[in-house]
């Protein structure tokens, strides 16, 4: 998936996420577990004068099981690094406002099923978002996803979901749609996005090729703040990065039990800001419609 702080915002990585919806999911009591790479890279051009470029990988990785008539519990973890090199970036000084940033974390999706196809879960989460010389105990970000759904006949998936987190001087809340909506054989409607501390889930029109392959575009709005490190230009203050990824995928599943996920695309409103360490904006820079590209192998076991 890319992001520009590729971690939230590149597709490809995003992708990791959803294969644990979908085991969180699943009807079978049995254990499912999951694990992703995920290189990534992006470059853009700032509005006011020079450029950046980012590349780096996404790692995620879960299991879940079931306990009870069509309950599940899981975990989940997280991790990105993003290797971040600007050129004379005009708006801040001709300053690097940041190189490495980092993500790690965890959560535990817990999934318990209702009578006439509903279903509620709730996954409390736990994540560090920092540049490297950053104080760790400053950039964590903690909340839950909350989601009802309705499972129809032939598989069909539709819901209402609700994230709310806090951290790194910021508190948000949004609610977003879950969908996993086939309308033939061929065709279908899914979330290809987990919703979570970077944004709410994003859509993708799917179409299912012969020989394994399948073919999506998509989009979503992105966006994840950082704390700074304690010896860059503007000490333990935040950075943060947003866009929307708007995405062509092709994909290629090997023996149910491998998918590669192969990403294209841009990021259109993307924008940079840094903020002293309260939350107050010390600078603001929009940046070009920038392409995208990344990769996804996905574990299934």
């Amino acid at each position: 998936m890319f992001d520009r702080s590729l971690a939230w915002r590149l597709p490809a990585a995003a992708l990791s996420a959803a294969c644990f919806a979908t085991l969180a999911q699943a009807q079978a009591p049995g254990p499912r577990s999951f694990f992703s790479v995920s290189p990534v890279f992006e470059e853009a051009d700032l509005d006011s004068g020079g450029d950046f470029r980012v590349g780096g990988v996404i790692l995620r990785g879960g299991t879940s099981t079931g306990f009870g008539e069509g309950n599940r519990i899981g975990v989940t973890l997280n991790y990105d690094y993003l290797d971040y090199s600007f050129d004379d970036p005009v708006a801040f000084g001709g300053v690097a406002p940041w190189k490495v940033l980092q993500r790690y974390g965890f959560g535990v999706p817990l999934s318990f099923a209702l009578e006439d196809g509903w279903s509620v879960g709730v996954s409390p989460q736990m994540d560090w978002f920092r540049e490297n010389g950053a104080q760790t105990s400053d950039a964590l970000v903690w909340g839950a996803t909350f989601t009802a759904l309705k499972r129809f006949e032939g598989g069909n998936v539709l819901g209402l979901g609700l994230a709310a987190f806090s951290g790194i001087e910021q508190n948000k809340f949004f609610p977003f749609p879950i969908v996993n909506w086939r309308f033939s054989p061929r065709w279908r409607l899914v979330n290809p996005l987990a919703a979570g501390p970077t944004g709410p889930a994003g859509l993708e029109l799917d179409y299912l090729a012969d020989g394994g392959w399948s073919i999506g575009v998509g989009a979503a709005w992105r966006s994840a703040r950082y704390r700074l490190s304690q010896n860059g230009p503007v000490p333990n203050g935040i950075g943060e990065i947003s866009g929307a990824p708007i995405f062509l995928r092709v994909s290629r599943d090997f023996e149910r039990a491998l998918t590669l996920n192969l990403y294209a695309g841009v990021v259109a409103g993307g924008q940079i800001r840094i903020e002293d360490p309260n939350g107050q904006k010390i600078a603001e820079e929009d940046f070009d419609i920038s392409p995208i590209l990344g990769a996804n192998l996905t574990f299934r076991f």
